[in-house]
């Protein structure tokens, strides 16, 4: 299962040596929820080598706008605690899994 990601954890999880991937979304979003269950899929297939988690949009409004999320769901790819790469809108999981594979 992902990770809840907020405001008072995202810091932490950013600074440390794996790949961490966040889902930006928010209950009303329909592409949001067909994208949900492969960030979960994610998230147990790349337990140990990778963080992934998700970030509701309304509960962390300032992290979002941080980010410039303008469009959700979005999926943002972190390397080093930078950000490397992101996807906007829904994809296959392939699209995810080869961003993932690619920071590893």
């Amino acid at each position: 299962m992902a990770l809840n990601i907020n405001e008072n954890n995202y810091k932490e999880l950013l600074a440390g040596e794996k790949p961490v991937v966040i889902d930006f979304w928010a209950t009303w979003c329909g592409p949001c929820r067909m994208v949900s269950p492969i960030i979960d899929e994610l998230a147990a297939e790349y337990e140990g080598r990778a963080v992934i988690g998700k970030c509701d949009v309304e509960e962390n409004n300032d992290l979002a706008m941080e980010y410039g999320i303008r469009n959700i769901p979005a999926v943002l790819f972190f390397k080093g605690g930078q950000l490397v790469d992101k996807q906007i809108g829904s994809a296959p999981k392939a699209t995810y899994a080869a961003k993932l594979e690619a920071l590893l």
